[in-house]
């Protein structure tokens, strides 16, 4: 049906298109990627048996390094001859959008994954405006992967309501809830098999983040919140998964104070995140914004509640006071209360966990996902 170019600045990204890959080629649609380099390009290219294209594209603002990629990008993308070049993240927005139209490409999508500027303040502020109007100008359609990430869009002035459009429910790429991410396929052993691990007794109760260790993920109000809680719940711990950051980075003082707590587990980057999420007993993400925040729905589809902020994107992921808790951005009172009622009321946790993995395979399917994005390949190339 159509020859469809995905573009990504890191192969870290690729993770957006799970499952999407086989979806697609059943109907029809040839796919391929171009990423900057990297092992997880090669990884991704061979188990999903898609061509893949390393060309360097820096996450950070170069100009010159930027100009070179896009006409590199742009030889590219004239030689591949796509139908569709669907651009990810803010910056693979920016240099695909540029290089889709230098090369004359008829059809144009950018998907919005959430917006750095909403934290940013100043020049950098401008800066980041600017180079989203410039990507959903040139872009034919823009997909927001949440409704509340459409209205801040919107509202900023930043694309045109007609060119945006948000596929399903929202979210990335949906969650596998019957699969990857079911209790009954993670099994029952997987809870203690990764607490044996990692040192935590069976019954101890466990508060888990997993993510980036920035601070735009709240790290310093999680590291906050569980002084408070683990006076609160002695026999509680806390267990971090994912990778220090350089840019936006933890202060020194709140990592060492992580660090140095016995009760508190971190782990580093890990492929096995159904399996943590099995570990764990409540999911905190005090997030300063998101586009959607997938992460959530993994714990939901575990059967886990989280304790997240009211936020662009997570309120589009929780329902407060059914699948979990909101509260505000920044405030480790509030998030601290949240959890310790969270521990303290296995009842609690359990009715809304329970009420989470329904909410995720009612919403987020993935294949719900997929299919909306099947029927906007479709529409796109019969309106060019």
């Amino acid at each position: 049906m159509a020859k469809i170019v995905h573009v990504m600045t890191v192969p870290e990204s690729l993770v957006f298109l799970r499952g999407q890959v086989a979806f697609m080629r059943e109907h029809g649609h040839e796919l391929s990627v171009i990423t900057s380099p990297g092992e997880g390009l090669g990884a991704f290219a061979a188990r999903e048996k898609v061509p893949a294209y390393a060309l360097a594209m820096p996450r950070k603002i170069t100009p010159l390094m930027d100009l070179h990629s896009v006409a590199s990008l742009t030889a590219l993308l004239r030689r591949l001859r796509p139908d569709i070049v669907h651009a990810h993240t803010p910056k693979g927005g920016l240099l695909g959008m540029l290089a889709a139209s230098a090369a004359g490409i008829s059809a144009r999508i950018y998907h919005q994954r959430g917006l750095p500027m909403e934290t940013a303040q100043g020049l950098k502020r401008a800066l980041l405006a600017s180079t989203e109007r410039v990507s959903c100008g040139l872009a034919h359609t823009v997909i927001a992967v949440s409704p509340s990430l459409r209205s801040l869009v919107i509202s900023q002035g930043l694309c045109r309501e007609d060119k945006l459009r948000v596929l399903a429910g929202g979210s990335g790429n949906g969650v596998d809830a019957a699969g990857r991410f079911a209790p009954k396929t993670v099994g029952l052993h997987a809870r203690a098999l990764i607490r044996e691990e990692l040192n935590i007794a069976h019954d101890a109760p466990v508060v888990g983040f997993i993510g980036r260790l920035v601070r735009d993920k709240g790290v310093c109000e999680l590291a906050q919140a569980w002084a408070t809680v683990r006076e609160a719940c002695p026999d509680a711990v806390l267990l971090v998964v994912g990778p220090y950051e350089p840019r936006d980075p933890v202060p020194a003082a709140i990592r060492a104070q992580l660090e140095s707590d016995p009760r508190v587990r971190m782990t580093g980057h890990r492929k096995d995140i159904p399996q943590l999420h099995a570990a764990m007993d409540v999911l905190a993400l005090p997030t300063y914004r998101e586009g959607f925040p997938n992460v959530l729905l993994e714990a939901g589809a575990m059967e886990r509640p989280v304790v997240s902020t009211r936020v662009t994107g997570c309120i589009d992921a929780v329902r407060d006071g059914v699948t979990g808790l909101l509260v505000p951005a920044r405030d480790s009172a509030a998030l601290a209360d949240a959890l310790t009622r969270y521990l303290q009321d296995p009842a609690l946790r359990s009715e809304h966990g329970l009420a989470a993995r329904a909410h995720v395979l009612e919403h987020f399917a993935s294949e719900r996902i997929w299919a909306a994005l099947e029927a906007t390949y479709r529409e796109v190339l019969a309106a060019r």
